[in-house]
């Protein structure tokens, strides 16, 4: 389908502006590789052939019983079942060979473990193969970016938390918008005491202490991704109701909105087909700084150990783990240019929307 004229000139000033442009992208690359975590960290092969029958331990929970074992769960880092799989197939492994949740217990040195690079080759290849496959170093039993204080690969737990933290704030944002729009909807196009009577509820709200708030509800109630996401969204909706209320308020009273009420068409429709396509310039233009705040409250939250429940993966208790082990200085460098490339990438994009959206944005 062809772009308007408009559209085609938002794009255009949107891909000019370089800076925003390839920051989106690679947000996005970013993105959809995290999406597809489990087959780049896992303690499970991706697929695995054994006596001629095709697996998908990724997939399906196999009883160890199947490789001649006796536990109801296989552990397939096991080199006796590693072993029994080798000599009668096949197996393909991620990209490294933990998960979010593994715990190495055969690291070369205490916990926090250094990354792999960072030791003599020997001393790691003769702990982390375990005698599998091959007496030198097998690259997916190594730790790239080295283990946390639990003996949890930093990388595998970087990947996944990089997916829920990316996940959390597109969700809450999405929802705080709507939330916002409807009710900056509202009061711009009604007006009169529905305004007055909002904006006195809104000037209520946003002067409740939210974060203390958010630290007492989280300590009464067992911390969850939907917990959490009810809690952020009792506030964050706020943010949006002022540019969609101005806009509103703007254009309610244009020539074809009142022409529109003079063929009898609804007020629901006016707002929602008329006026809503004006406001929602503002809406999406705030909507990637909205997102990176999204992430930077729930970073917050986890750092200060009100997030998210102990044991998930988590950019805040990465950084709060690099806090409590200065000794390991990986894990903090690690959460803290991952959180701040992140947001640098999703300011970045967010400058170049709100470009392409301002009709006096040009460039040379």
């Amino acid at each position: 389908m062809a772009l308007s004229a408009i559209n085609q000139r938002r794009l255009t000033n949107f891909k000019r502006n370089r800076r925003g442009y390839v920051s989106a992208w690679i947000f996005l690359i970013l993105v959809v590789v995290t999406l597809f975590a489990e087959l780049l960290a896992n303690d499970k092969p991706i697929i695995a052939s054994y006596k001629g029958e095709i697996l998908f331990p990724l997939l399906v929970d196999y009883p160890e019983t199947k490789f001649g074992g006796f536990l109801a769960v296989t552990q397939y880092r096991s080199t006796s079942i590693q072993n029994e799989i080798n000599a009668n197939g096949w197996m393909v492994w991620p990209l490294v060979r933990y998960s979010h949740r593994t715990v190495n217990s055969a690291l070369p040195v205490p916990a926090p473990a250094p990354p792999s690079w960072m030791m003599e080759r020997s001393e790691v290849c003769s702990r982390y193969s375990q005698g599998v496959e091959d007496p030198q170093c097998v690259f997916g039993n190594t730790h790239i970016l080295g283990t946390d204080d639990q003996g949890r690969d930093v990388f595998a737990r970087l990947v996944h938390g990089f997916r829920i933290s990316v996940l959390f704030g597109l969700t809450l944002t999405v929802l705080s918008s709507i939330v916002g729009v409807v009710a900056g909807a509202v009061q711009g196009y009604f007006g009169g005491w529905t305004d007055l009577l909002f904006q006195r509820f809104i000037e209520i709200w946003t002067s409740i202490p939210s974060l203390y708030l958010l630290l007492i509800i989280s300590s009464v109630i067992a911390p969850s991704f939907w917990v959490l996401m009810t809690i952020l969204l009792l506030f964050s909706w706020v943010s949006l109701v002022g540019v969609v209320r101005a806009e509103f308020l703007r254009g309610r009273n244009f020539e074809y909105v009142n022409a529109a009420r003079a063929l009898g068409v609804g007020n629901i429709a006016i707002m929602f087909k008329h006026l809503l396509p004006n406001a929602m310039v503002a809406t999406v233009t705030f909507m990637p700084f909205l997102l990176a705040g999204s992430i930077g409250t729930l970073t917050s939250l986890d750092f200060l150990g009100f997030g998210l429940p102990p044991g998930s993966p988590s950019l805040g208790e990465m950084l709060a783990q690099g806090k409590n082990n200065l000794q390991a200085p990986w894990l903090g460098l690690t959460g803290f240019f991952s959180i701040s490339i992140m947001l640098t990438l999703l300011v970045f994009a967010g400058e170049a929307v709100r470009d392409a959206f301002d009709p006096r944005k040009t460039f040379g």
